[in-house]
């Protein structure tokens, strides 16, 4: 009981709010995204590659989302874009639940993606600003813990609620994204938080960000090493779906099952293979991690029972953990000092990645079969490691060159 009470009275009440939240937030949109493809396939006559380019417009809108919400908090202020963009999400979740016409579901998709690129820079600046600098880390340690809980526990409803109607899950989350919005109101103005402002940061605008990417080929390979590993990354995340829903009995829950198992080697191998990350350089962490990746996308193409999915997918999620935080190490080793904003900016211009990626993936799917789709994504992965090991040794070298002339 006393532990419960120092946990509670050693962070803001807000930041305690925003923690609940992102549990539930993602639990709801876990629910029910992941399940948009098969959704959109079970009740449209769409075919794979157009649910791909409806999917991946939420990615490639949430790209630019970021761009265009610094200028926006600036403006109007970041409370009321924070505010702004759950409520806009609990809409169209209920959206999603309610249109039938393609066009609708790709409008509504791309304001998902910059209702998130909105949410989450905002909320994040947030729980740093009501939290003293030395246990910052803690706060978004315990965030990153509530996102995975949440996912762990999302794909499991969502499949349960989808057996009784294919849009509750889609209706329940926007009612929740509605509650959390009117909860996190109520908070502020109790404790009379009316203007964020957060660090002050440069604005980071779309011209800026390709004018880095134009000027620093290093860089330019990172990038394109992350646009390969995002075109990976959402085979699992959407194109799984729909090969388990067309290959497989059963295939919704299976694939509720994947995404929960996902969600929980994240939560249980986080630490041991970070703390084993720490030995080597990160440009080891990423090929050992597209490894991973490759790996599974092989097992996805060659299993055909639930449990060897489940080895799949645990596989993978080791390339996951390996791959992501090693490739943001590998920028914030990269950029100036003054330029950060910029470059961390810039490295959202990988989402495209998560455009194309549903696109390629529905087409592959539906030209040549899921085992050959996941075979070519299992080389792209490994392809992917290339343009990180020539931005790195581009990078170096330029270091040396750069000693040599100080002596």
């Amino acid at each position: 009981m006393n532990r419960m009470r120092q946990f509670l009275q050693a962070y803001h009440p807000i930041v305690h709010t925003l923690i609940l939240g992102t549990v539930m937030a993602r639990a709801a949109s876990s629910m029910s995204l992941p399940f948009l493809a098969i959704y959109l396939a079970k009740h449209s006559d769409m075919s794979p590659g157009l649910i791909g380019i409806v999917i991946g417009m939420g990615a490639l809108a949430g790209t630019f989302g970021g761009f265009i919400g610094g200028t926006l908090s600036d403006r109007f202020g970041r409370r009321v874009i924070m505010l702004a963009a759950l409520f806009g999400w609990g809409f169209v979740f209920l959206g999603f639940g309610v249109v039938k016409l393609p066009v609708l579901f790709m409008l509504l998709n791309m304001l998902n993606g910059l209702c998130r690129s909105f949410y989450e820079p905002v909320s994040q600046a947030l729980m740093a600003d009501l939290t003293e600098p030395s246990k910052r880390r803690q706060v978004f340690s315990l965030r990153y813990m509530a996102i995975n809980v949440g996912v762990a526990v999302g794909p499991l409803l969502g499949a349960f609620f989808a057996t009784m109607n294919g849009a509750l899950p889609f209706l329940l989350t926007g009612i929740i994204y509605l509650i959390y919005g009117i909860t996190l109101y109520a908070l502020l103005i109790k404790f009379g938080i009316k203007k964020i402002e957060g660090e002050k940061k440069s604005i980071v605008t779309f011209r800026s960000a390709v004018g880095v990417i134009r000027k620093d080929i290093t860089f330019r390979l990172y990038i394109i090493g992350g646009i390969i590993g995002a075109i990976g990354y959402s085979q699992v995340m959407v194109t799984l779906s729909q090969y388990l829903q067309r290959d497989f009995a059963n295939g919704v829950k299976m694939f509720a099952i994947l995404m929960s198992a996902n969600a929980i080697v994240v939560i249980a191998m986080q630490v041991p293979l970070g703390r084993w990350a720490e030995k080597y350089s990160p440009l080891t962490a990423i090929v050992v991690g597209n490894f991973m990746f490759a790996l599974g996308d092989i097992g996805f193409a060659y299993s055909h029972t639930l449990a060897w999915l489940i080895v799949s997918m645990g596989i993978f999620t080791f390339g996951e953990i390996l791959n992501y935080p090693a490739a943001n190490m590998l920028i914030d080793k990269l950029a100036p000092e003054n330029m950060r904003g910029t470059y961390y900016g810039a490295q959202t211009l990988t989402n495209i990645g998560h455009f194309m990626g549903p696109w390629i993936g529905g087409f592959l799917l539906v030209s040549y079969g899921g085992s050959t789709l996941f075979l070519v994504i299992a080389i792209l992965s490994m392809l992917g490691s290339i343009f990180y090991w020539r931005g790195t040794k581009r990078r170096n070298t330029a270091k040396i060159s750069s000693k040599m002339q100080i002596f």
